[in-house]
């Protein structure tokens, strides 16, 4: 659809039904995104429609937050309202985790999309129009965002093994969507929330961007023109990088010499494209800077180690790793071995495996730990060096490693590295 024209409340169904057929095949299991709203009732109100010439499989998920004293009437309503157009209904109740690093609204966003990616659907049909369009891009642009931060949301957008999101109002005016939910007597809930300026989006709506509308009345389709354009700038980012990561990235490593022979510019393309397709979130532009530093100039032989999100991002020789965060046993942790072959570590996330072996310098009668000690994590399984003073000990009774022991340090230590670092 033209980025410059928007439907008027009659046409706004020829040009929704027109959006979803070419994005969403007949008998897809399409799930409306149900806030009580009269963005997301509309929506609804025209798939209801739509199950009469062109069939989906129809159902909605509301997301009850808890944040609001009127949460449990939402929830009822949207409950009747489903009930009334015979629509299966998931209630989905969260609860937040408070952050630092985002705001209530970040995170009620990061748990609505969790529950999402968790329905049995091939589709989350969502209730963005324009009017969000354009207030992303401002938000955006006053938190100093990149390309891809800039770029316009996409009417469809598909997820490996997850459900599709389809935004089938992106764009049509708030104002045709309320002219639409007038017309056909619709009821919704109002959010409270909404009308609350502290929040950045509610204070752009309702402080400055009426008075925009007064100078610059296309300001809407001005902006989604300007987000689609960086939309395109960004595909074309994420395909250079595809072809670097062709070169450069192995599962979670990252080759640090690749990094350092392609320009700066080139090279934090291809770091944050690294990030990415691992799901961590964007760093900011100091802290990319810093990890491309580290990762390009350190010594081999430093032990680089950058938290970032739910991982620790390492360089080890020649590459950079990505190694899930674990918890720290306890330094008076004990695990007692008593001559069997393997000895499970579950705090490392491992096994220390041992070998039958004649030498001298068994650790009980008939078990030695040396060089024939292994560590293994999943397919990995390495060889470790440990302590003389465990390879060279003899003793009749069943040994014990404290955690932080002289005899169990490097036994220990290298097990921990070995998890992080494939051979």
């Amino acid at each position: 659809m033209d980025a410059t024209k928007t439907p008027q409340p009659n046409n706004l169904y020829a040009a929704f039904r027109a959006c979803v057929a070419q994005h969403v095949a007949p008998e897809t299991r399409v799930c409306v995104a149900l806030s009580g709203g009269v963005d997301s009732v509309v929506l609804l109100h025209l798939f209801t429609q739509l199950r009469t010439d062109y069939p989906v499989i129809l159902s909605a998920i509301h997301i009850h937050h808890g944040l609001s004293p009127n949460a449990d009437h939402w929830a009822q309503t949207c409950r009747q309202l489903c009930t009334t157009l015979d629509i299966p209904l998931r209630i989905c109740n969260i609860s937040l985790e408070r952050s630092a690093d985002l705001g209530i609204e970040a995170a009620a966003r990061h748990a609505r999309y969790a529950q999402f990616r968790q329905q049995d659907v091939d589709c989350i049909a969502l209730a963005h129009h324009r009017d969000d369009q354009a207030e992303t891009l401002m938000l955006q642009l006053l938190r100093g965002a990149g390309v891809k931060g800039l770029a316009a949301m996409p009417v469809i957008r598909h997820q490996p093994r997850q459900p599709s999101y389809l935004r089938p109002l992106l764009d049509i005016d708030r104002s045709t969507i309320l002219d639409w939910a007038h017309r056909h007597q619709l009821h919704w809930i109002e959010d409270e929330s909404n009308r609350d300026s502290r929040y950045a989006r509610n204070f752009l709506r309702h402080e400055i961007l009426p008075l925009l509308t007064q100078r610059y009345p296309a300001w809407r389709t001005t902006m989604a023109r300007s987000a689609q354009n960086l939309a395109e700038a960004a595909e074309l980012l994420d395909e250079l990088a595809q072809l670097d990561a062709a070169q450069a990235i192995q599962a979670r490593h990252i080759s640090c010499a690749y990094l350092a022979d392609i320009t700066p510019v080139r090279a934090r393309n291809l770091l944050r494209y690294f990030l990415a397709i691992h799901g961590l979130t964007m760093p900011s532009q100091a802290r990319l800077a810093e990890m491309l530093q580290q990762l390009t100039h350190a010594g081999t032989d430093s032990h680089v180690a950058i938290d970032h999100d739910s991982y620790i991002l390492h360089r080890f020789r020649h590459y950079g790793y990505l190694v899930k965060k674990r918890t720290i046993p306890a330094s008076n942790s004990r695990w007692h071995w008593q001559g069997e072959t393997q000895l499970a570590l579950p705090p490392l996330g491992g096994t220390l495996h041992f070998e039958r072996g004649p030498a001298p310098g068994w650790i009980s009668p008939s078990y030695r730990i040396s060089t024939s000690v292994f560590v293994s994590a999943g397919r990995c399984s390495v060889p470790i060096a440990v302590a003389p003073t465990v390879a060279s000990r003899t003793c009749c009774k069943p040994p014990i490693f404290p955690l932080g022991s002289a005899s169990a340090h490097h036994c220990f230590t290298a097990a921990t590295r070995s998890f992080m670092y494939p051979p």
